[in-house]
C-alpha cells in the first residue's frame, strides 16, 4: 500500500522531478508515492472539468480514501495531516490524493472525497503543488514515526 497521486497535467518539470525524487527516496510504505499523471482535456471550462473528473474517478479504487487538494478545503497542520493519514493506513485503507486540472474538478469528485485539503488559501502552480505534496508526505511520515524532522 502506498499513497497514489492522480494529477491532471504534463509530466514533472526537471526541477520538480529532482525534488520529488529527493523526498521519494526517503519515503517508506505506507507513505511512499506512486504518480499517475492524466492529460489535460482539450476542452475548456465546465466541459474540461467534467471530462477530467470522469478520468480521475476511473482511477480511484472503491475502498480508497480520496484526498482532494483544493484551496477552499480544510487547513490542517502537519501533525494533523500525519494523524489523518496514519489513521487510514492503520485501517488498511488505500489513500489517493487528487490534484485537479486548471478548471478544478466537478461535484462528483468533491462528493467522493473523504477529505478536501487546502495547502493554503493561495493558489500555486500545479508543478509546485506536486513538490509541496511530496515534502508534506515525507514530513507526515517522520511525524508518525516520532522522528525529529518536524520541530514544533
Amino acid at each position: 500500500m502506498s499513497v497514489k497521486v492522480l494529477a491532471i497535467g504534463k509530466k514533472h518539470e526537471s526541477w520538480v522531478s529532482e525534488g520529488i525524487e529527493r523526498y521519494g527516496k526517503r519515503l517508506k510504505k505506507p507513505f511512499d508515492l506512486t504518480w499517475n499523471l492524466l492529460p489535460h482535456s482539450a476542452r475548456e471550462g465546465d466541459a474540461a472539468r467534467q471530462e477530467e473528473s470522469v478520468r480521475i474517478l476511473s482511477k480511484v479504487g472503491e475502498r480508497d480514501h480520496l484526498v482532494l487538494l483544493d484551496e477552499r478545503g480544510r487547513n490542517v497542520d502537519s501533525p494533523g495531516l500525519a494523524r489523518h493519514l496514519q489513521g487510514h493506513f492503520d485501517a488498511g485503507q488505500p489513500v489517493t490524493v487528487v490534484i485537479g486540472g486548471a478548471y478544478g474538478v466537478d461535484e462528483t469528485v468533491h462528493a467522493r472525497a473523504g477529505f478536501v485539503w487546502s495547502l493554503s488559501q493561495l493558489v500555486f502552480p500545479h508543478q509546485l503543488v506536486r513538490l509541496i505534496l511530496a515534502e508534506q508526505l515525507y514530513r507526515a511520515q517522520e511525524i508518525a514515526g516520532g522522528r525529529p524532522y518536524h520541530h514544533v
